[in-house]
């Protein structure tokens, strides 16, 4: 969290995850500078470690606060939730080591920070929005002028300048190492083009602009020639990772080919803002092979593979059985090609999960490869398959999300969440009509051939078997199982029953290490 002295107060940028750690920093600067009053908030983008503090900075809400977000914040600031929410948090679970212990055999950190928040989420609406390279705004009397970066680390994300104080703020768009073109806890791919040329822009903006220069994560760089030469290796970082994977592309190489052969330049695998300890070169340039040429490599040996449990079955098969699977692990482990060893291990898991002595096997070798691994995620992720794997998986200590994250969905939004949760097989022979009147709108649900659809209008469908007529608070409460209270319903009722008795419930805890 960033706080910038204005002539009456303080600006508050990127509040942290939770209201308890963002209230604890204003705490301590409270202390050191005394109690100023918080005269603006800015959201540099909308990924949760940079708004979930936000009640801890204005516990009452913006309350004629002035909030800035990058335009279409609030889309992206919920989207995750609603659509893979569930498989991206039980990722996290591995990329952030959550159930790991916090000591020098297990967590360390997770390359952006050392651990992820698990206190109290919430979401204050912005009350304006930035459209446009080169807007300004003043703020407590500080003038903040914005670069719009949409497309790199986040979809809608802004760098700004305080041209009076001399600082810039890079958001997450250079911080002090490589990021993550894709997630490895799963997201969209991002654009490693866009990103280099937006810090081009960037450059041309504030070389000679800025004597400090700030982001949402790690420590600030001081003085103008190092603020551009930090810019200048990330931009040649995610440059170079584009333009060479989408030149090997063109060469017929796949995406792991890619991953095992590119190297950066020495002149920026040596600067240590450029080292993976967050992204890796590994998965980033299967990210951009992913963004232009999706998950097939064009092999037809690969376009109908066997599902990881049955292949397993026939590579144990072939290779004599688990005995023999585990002894040629162990030749190879025992040769250093812990790779290799750990993807025979992996078959025999997969074949019998009951085997002790293959699962012991490989969560030796998985804390090896953590253990030695530079970049943080990595780590995490073997040391936590490792765990799961003796131990089997446990609940992820998650942060309390309040009620801010469900007010901000949209209607739409959230039939849409119901959509994705609709059992298909167990819906093909259901015909549901549905209207929800919710302030002035009727929103037409139709649920036929396994999907749901809607329409939105402001009449009623006179063909509808079910009209609904609540508000948007009803509705979540509905649809958190707290019932139809207050609820108007006019048709058939069994038409609510019917459509909530055909969705899945998310699982929060399935097996990754074992089918």
């Amino acid at each position: 969290m960033t706080i910038v002295e204005g002539d009456t107060g303080i600006i508050v940028v990127d509040p942290l995850t939770s209201a308890e750690t963002a209230a604890a920093a204003l705490r301590l600067y409270r202390v050191h500078r005394g109690n100023r009053p918080v005269r603006a908030m800015i959201y540099t983008h909308p990924h949760v470690d940079h708004f979930g503090g936000c009640r801890g900075v204005l516990p009452d809400g913006a309350d004629g606060t002035p909030v800035l977000a990058p335009r279409g914040f609030m889309e992206h600031a919920v989207s995750e939730n609603v659509y893979a929410g569930p498989a991206m948090s039980r990722r996290a679970g591995y990329m952030y080591g959550t159930n790991l212990p916090t000591d020098a055999a297990g967590q360390v950190g997770c390359g952006l920070g050392l651990a992820v928040s698990t206190g109290t989420i919430g979401l204050i609406p912005p009350t304006r929005y930035i459209e446009a390279t080169g807007q300004e705004v003043t703020l407590d009397g500080v003038r903040i002028r914005f670069q719009m970066t949409p497309g790199t680390e986040c979809q809608e994300e802004m760098n700004f300048l305080l041209p009076d104080l001399r600082a810039v703020c890079m958001a997450e768009n250079a911080t002090h190492t490589m990021h993550n073109v894709l997630t490895l806890r799963g997201a969209q791919v991002r654009d490693a083009h866009a990103w280099a040329g937006y810090l081009t822009e960037s450059i041309g903006l504030y070389a000679g602009a800025a004597d400090v220069a700030f982001a949402s994560h790690h420590w600030p760089t001081w003085g103008n020639d190092d603020i551009v030469a930090l810019l200048t290796r990330q931009r040649d970082l995610y440059g170079y990772l584009h333009d060479q994977t989408v030149r090997l592309i063109n060469k017929g190489l796949n995406g792991t080919e890619i991953a095992e052969s590119l190297r950066l330049p020495p002149q920026l695998e040596q600067a240590w803002a450029n080292r993976g300890y967050y992204g890796s070169l590994s998965h980033n340039v299967k990210a951009v092979y992913q963004r232009y040429m999706g998950w097939f490599d064009a092999n037809p040996a690969h376009l109908w593979e066997h599902p990881p449990a049955e292949e397993a079955r026939r590579w144990v098969e072939s290779l004599g059985g688990q005995a023999a699977v585990r002894a040629r692990a162990r030749h190879y482990s025992d040769r250093g090609d812990l790779r290799f060893a750990v993807t025979l291990l992996n078959h025999a898991v997969f074949n019998d999960p009951a085997d002790a002595r293959a699962k012991q096997q490989l969560a030796v070798l998985y804390l090896r490869l953590g253990r030695a691994a530079e970049n943080a995620v990595w780590r995490n992720f073997y040391l936590t398959g490792a765990q799961e794997l003796m131990h089997g998986a446990k609940p992820v200590p998650k942060p309390t999300t309040g009620p801010d994250l469900h007010r901000a969905l949209t209607v739409a939004q959230l039939i849409d969440g119901l959509a994705v949760r609709v059992n298909g097989p167990e819906a093909w022979s259901l015909r549901l009509a549905l209207d929800w009147h919710i302030d002035d709108v009727y929103w037409h649900l139709r649920l036929a051939n396994g999907v749901l659809t809607w329409t939105s209008g402001a009449s009623p469908d006179p063909d509808t078997g079910l009209t609904m007529t609540m508000t948007k608070t009803q509705l979540l409460a509905l649809l958190a199982g707290k019932g139809t209270a207050g609820i108007t319903m006019t048709g058939d009722g069994s038409q609510l029953s019917r459509l909530l008795s055909v969705l899945d419930t998310p699982d929060h805890r399935f097996p990754v290490v074992t089918p």
